[in-house]
């Protein structure tokens, strides 16, 4: 029960944090246009991402799917920790939220991961 809890905790806390940042990239908020010039990646590397970021979501919520979601947003999130330390610095936009939600999510996708280790063999027969 008390796994359960947790388990759908972590689901929903990656899901909503990464759903919450794709308004910002599907409407070319200004802050998310920044970024994204920034990195060379304005507009491929928004959208593609934004995209990938709503997937991962879905797949985590869903129980079947949630070890694929948890590993897409666990490589999403390694991408988006490596920019910030490397080209966009920890405080971009004058506050570090990015940053500490790619960490949240990241933490969160990992302890999935390490949840549904035991699934690894099925997700690589796994058939859409």
């Amino acid at each position: 029960m008390i796994k359960t809890i947790f388990t759908w905790a972590l689901r929903i806390i990656a899901a909503l944090l990464l759903l919450q940042t794709l308004y910002f990239k599907f409407t070319a908020h200004p802050q998310s246009v920044q970024l994204f010039t920034t990195l060379d990646m304005e507009p491929w590397g928004r959208i593609g991402t934004g995209i990938a970021e709503l997937a991962a979501s879905l797949l985590i919520l869903m129980p079947r799917t949630t070890l694929l979601g948890a590993l897409m947003g666990l490589g999403l999130m390694c991408g988006a920790i490596f920019f910030h330390l490397t080209k966009l610095g920890i405080n971009f936009g004058g506050d570090a939220v990015l940053f500490i939600y790619a960490v949240i999510v990241f933490v969160c996708c990992l302890a999935l991961i390490i949840i549904y280790r035991k699934n690894i063999p099925q997700l690589l027969k796994f058939r859409f």
